[in-house]
């Protein structure tokens, strides 16, 4: 396929390059739904790995200007493979479809950009051969179930000078960034933050065998060529060490990565828990419970982290607590609170009110007593609360994320979560692993965050 040629008599691919290196913007024309054509500063993408999560990421193209599908590549050519064809054909994106990524990416002449939702293990061979093959690259989390793997894409981002982001969204969430740019970095609300909480608990339902149709099976010659030995591992492929790493990798890394961002420290020390206490035929554990301890300035700040997959009790969430304040925040849109400490005076955060950091709510009820119960002078009354004024706009979850890397591509922004970022959350995370196995404290050294 010929490139596209710019007015200048450049091509397309040479021009969105150029741009980019200038830090210019390009003016994206309308979505390819709506125009039924493209103009020559589209961004010509790849989808490799159409599953759930890939669909979820292509579904949040699709409110993107400008952003058009080029080819889809998957091995579960007669399910995952054609459903994603066939909602892309529907969007009138025509597309070339694959099993093999290497030949996509010998045939497809004319990509800009790829999107990577393969299974964990497979990241850092298909984020490297695509990068190397001049495309960028947006690669869901997490980064790489090895450090090995992990080295190895950035050291390729690093050679050929292309975007890589990661898909730990919420770097790029409105009301995530809000809370970290205005409420902790700017205004302080927190005071000194001394702990941090946090969660996700899915429940029994959410974690058994996905199944699959008895009239879509994979041959076993392509299981096998890409790293599976059967058709229900292909499917269960996080339960499997090799292929995940483990519900702490898989759940974890996304709120492990906001602990570190906000408090702007790597940790120096991890503790951890975990077994396959309920689950049979799993290698990862299904329960895991972690410590952190992080260096904030001359104090340490320690936090705590559990993912569980037999209860889903108070889902997932983050909480930053502060000697003057607490921040509880969730991706999930209705979870999003800040507690003023009763004894810091109220005028203190009016003005952050007036300048719409925080959104003051009610004052809550006097606390109340059950029969002739008496309050325990020990006993904290309820802190008065307050809301965060930032909403998502009715954005699917990962879609601000793929604004921020096709941005990049453009010139106009710089990533929210590079490759560097990336690395340091899959060394905080994987350590969890080691720490469950070793059965004791195990240290970090600040090097270890590097390449």
């Amino acid at each position: 396929m010929s490139d596209q040629q710019t007015g200048k008599g450049i091509n397309r691919r040479s021009f969105l390059r150029s741009t980019a290196a200038a830090g210019a913007g390009l003016a994206f024309s309308p979505f390819l739904a709506q125009t039924g054509a493209a103009g020559a500063d589209t961004i010509n993408v790849a989808l490799l790995g159409a599953g759930a999560e890939g669909q979820v990421l292509m579904d949040a193209c699709r409110n993107i200007p400008g952003i058009r599908f080029k080819a889809v590549c998957d091995i579960w050519e007669d399910y995952n493979q054609k459903r994603v064809s066939r909602m892309l054909k529907a969007y009138r994106h025509e597309h070339n479809k694959y099993v093999d990524y290497k030949e996509m990416l010998a045939n497809e002449k004319d990509l800009d950009a790829v999107i990577i939702a393969t299974p964990d293990f497979w990241h850092s061979e298909h984020t490297v051969a695509c990068l190397k093959a001049g495309l960028h690259v947006y690669c869901e989390k997490e980064m790489s179930n090895t450090l090995e793997g992990a080295k190895k894409m950035l050291e390729a981002a690093k050679e050929t000078g292309k975007l890589l982001q990661i898909g730990h969204q919420r770097r790029s969430n409105p009301r995530y960034r809000h809370c970290y740019e205005k409420l902790i970095d700017g205004a302080k609300l927190l005071g000194q933050i001394t702990c941090v909480n946090g969660q996700w608990n899915r429940s029994k339902a959410a974690c058994e065998d996905l199944g699959f149709p008895k009239n879509a099976v994979i041959p076993d010659a392509t299981l096998e060529k890409y790293g599976f030995n059967s058709m229900q591992q292909f499917r269960n492929w996080r339960w499997y060490k090799g292929l995940g790493g483990g519900p702490i990798v898989d759940l974890g890394s996304h709120q492990i990565d906001i602990y570190s961002w906000f408090l702007g420290s790597n940790p120096k020390a991890v503790m951890a828990s975990g077994g396959v206490d309920y689950w049979k035929g799993h290698d990862w554990y299904d329960h895991v419970m972690v410590i952190y301890e992080y260096p904030v300035g001359d104090r340490t700040v320690r936090a705590f982290y559990q993912t569980i997959t037999t209860n889903s009790s108070q889902g997932y969430f983050e909480t930053f607590m502060g000697d003057e304040g607490t921040l509880e925040i969730s991706e999930a849109s209705g979870r999003g609170t800040a507690y003023r400490e009763a004894w810091v005076p109220a005028t203190d955060w009016d003005k952050w009110v007036k300048m719409g950091i925080i959104k003051a709510t009610e004052e809550p009820e006097e606390e109340k007593t059950a029969g002739d119960a008496v309050l325990d002078s020990r006993e904290s009354p309820k802190p008065p609360s307050y809301d965060i004024p930032v909403s998502m706009d009715n954005k699917p979850y990962h879609q601000p994320h793929l604004e921020n890397f096709f941005d990049a591509v453009k010139g106009k922004a710089k990533l929210n979560c590079p490759g560097e970022i990336g690395y340091e959350t899959a060394v905080t995370v994987l350590k969890v692993n080691e720490a469950i196995e070793a059965g004791r404290k195990l240290e970090f050294k600040p090097s270890d965050f590097e390449v």
